[in-house]
C-alpha cells in the first residue's frame, strides 16, 4: 500500500522512529494508550483525535491521524477530476 508523503512524515513507527513504551490503563469499560506531549505533536493530534491503527507488510503497526481508506477514495476521486474536467466545468455552469 502506497501512502502520500504527508502520511509518511507523520507516521510514527514502532522501532522504526522511536522506541518508547507506552503505558496502558482503563478507562471505564475500555482500555486506553497514554501518548507523550511530544508524539501528540508529531502526529498533530490532540485530545478527541480519531488515530488510525494499520499493519504494515512486514507486520509492524503504523499509527496515523490520517485515514488510509479515505486516502484512497481521494485517489480515485482526483483521478476522474482530472479524466473528465471538461464535463465537470460543463456541468458546473
Amino acid at each position: 500500500m502506497k501512502q502520500s508523503a504527508l502520511c509518511r512524515c507523520t507516521n510514527i513507527c514502532y522501532n522504526e522512529l522511536m522506541n518508547m513504551p507506552l503505558k496502558l490503563t482503563s478507562f471505564g469499560n475500555s482500555v486506553g494508550a497514554i501518548f507523550p506531549k511530544d508524539v501528540l505533536a508529531r502526529l498533530k493530534a490532540d485530545k478527541g483525535d480519531v488515530l488510525y491503527l494499520t499493519e504494515a507488510p512486514d507486520g509492524s503497526y503504523r499509527l496515523s491521524p490520517y485515514d488510509p481508506e479515505f486516502e484512497e477514495q481521494m485517489k480515485h476521486a482526483e483521478r476522474i477530476m482530472n479524466d473528465d474536467r471538461d464535463i465537470l466545468r460543463v456541468l458546473a455552469k
